[in-house]
């Protein structure tokens, strides 16, 4: 699927079809308005748009991560500047691929989090994380106070 078909597509409907019903249990904070399914699908679409856009961007750094590794013994003559230029090269890759998987796990556990019923919920105290916080960040797990008293670990 490319990125303009799931756009187009408005995939969150299908991939959730309880929604309208499901979206009345998620929590919000004290003082914000209720979630309403309009809001949900957009940031679940918006989820799976960023899916799709970092399985292809995963799909062509592995693609160069292997070309480098593969390539890493050519060149016997190298010199030690060579040899450490090449080994940031694929020290810096390596952090991409990994940085991409980590945004892709991230996005598939707000999705499941969507499809479960506990999106907005507090993964460590169970209170409301906020709606402007997942509104600005759909990954969040946590509420701020939680986010914060971890950080501080």
């Amino acid at each position: 699927m490319s990125i303009r078909d799931a756009i187009s597509n408005a995939p969150a409907k299908e991939q959730f079809p309880t929604l309208a019903k499901d979206v009345k249990t998620f929590p919000v904070r004290e003082g914000e308005s209720p979630w309403s399914a309009k809001e949900i699908e957009g940031l679940a679409d918006e989820l799976i748009v960023e899916n799709v856009r970092l399985q292809a961007e995963l799909s062509v750094a592995d693609q160069e991560l292997s070309e480098l590794l593969r390539n890493s013994g050519d060149g016997a003559g190298d010199d030690q500047a060579d040899s450490g230029s090449s080994a940031l090269e694929r020290e810096q890759e390596l952090t991409l691929v990994n940085n991409t998987r980590d945004l892709l796990a991230q996005n598939s556990r707000a999705l499941s989090r969507i499809g479960a019923g506990t999106y907005g919920t507090c993964e460590s105290c169970g209170q409301a994380i906020g709606k402007a916080r997942l509104q600005a960040f759909p990954r969040a797990t946590l509420c701020v106070t939680c986010k914060q008293r971890e950080e501080r670990r």
